[in-house]
């Protein structure tokens, strides 16, 4: 089982998340288990403040150390086992698909959810393993990356997802694009489904897709190519749709 611990002063924003899919198979199966823990109820402020304003001024303010702190020591209180704290920020290290087993086999993960214009420096040096973050850009919280991870941490673990779906083919888990899907009917809107797609021809279907997911690839995400090695078909492949492209400018 993964135990997710989340410190957050919004739980009610995970309610709908949680009640459908593979997150509810997951936990009503024991797969997953998720803690909300509201900072609020660890702070030792009057009106259960967590948040104030910088030191050497500046707009927003700051969540505070002491409430963040003690929502720390509560979680280590109830779980024993080793713990790996993360702190979700847009300074952090991108989140990407490979790197899901690594958080997988951590097993213990509490993540923060900050908010406002982050939380007090000396918590992050102190108490974080790491700072994650979900791209280059800025959100109001850390509830939404904290949702993305979770989703896709979960649908790795073993009997979550259908038995018929393979991870190691998903988009990104090969350093490649999926390739297009098409479903019934065959023909809609004078739009036809590949005929190779209906030929029955394993071998040849699989050739097909792997030339898809490379033309979508380079079309899209380019810079995804530069970090995989490939055979001299697939070079040969790839070099035939640049020239196309040349010959299009």
């Amino acid at each position: 089982m993964i135990k997710f611990h989340i410190i957050t002063i919004f739980p009610d924003m995970f309610t709908s998340f949680l009640k459908y899919g593979i997150l509810k198979k997951a936990i009503k199966e024991k797969k997953i288990q998720i803690t909300f823990w509201n900072p609020r109820n660890y702070s030792p402020y009057k009106h259960k403040k967590i948040d104030h304003k910088t030191y050497g001024g500046g707009p927003g303010m700051v969540m505070l150390f002491l409430p963040l702190w003690n929502t720390l020591q509560a979680i280590k209180k109830t779980n024993h086992k080793k713990n790996f704290i993360i702190y979700l920020s847009p300074q952090g290290k991108t989140f990407k698909q490979k790197k899901i087993t690594y958080f997988f086999k951590k097993k213990n993960l509490i993540f923060i959810c900050g908010r406002y214009e982050g939380i007090d420096e000396r918590l992050i040096k102190n108490e974080i393993h790491e700072e994650w973050s979900i791209g280059d850009y800025i959100v109001t919280g850390g509830e939404l990356p904290a949702m993305i991870f979770i989703d896709a941490i979960t649908r790795t673990i073993p009997g979550v997802l259908l038995k018929n779906i393979v991870l190691t083919k998903e988009s990104f888990s090969q350093g490649l694009l999926d390739y297009p899907h098409y479903t019934i009917p065959e023909k809609i809107n004078n739009f036809s489904v590949p005929k190779i797609l209906l030929s029955g021809n394993h071998k040849k279907i699989k050739q097909w897709r792997i030339k898809k997911s490379l033309k979508k690839t380079f079309l899209k995400r380019p810079e995804l190519l530069k970090k995989r090695n490939f055979t001299l078909k697939q070079l040969k492949y790839l070099n035939k749709i640049k020239n196309c492209m040349k010959v299009k400018k």
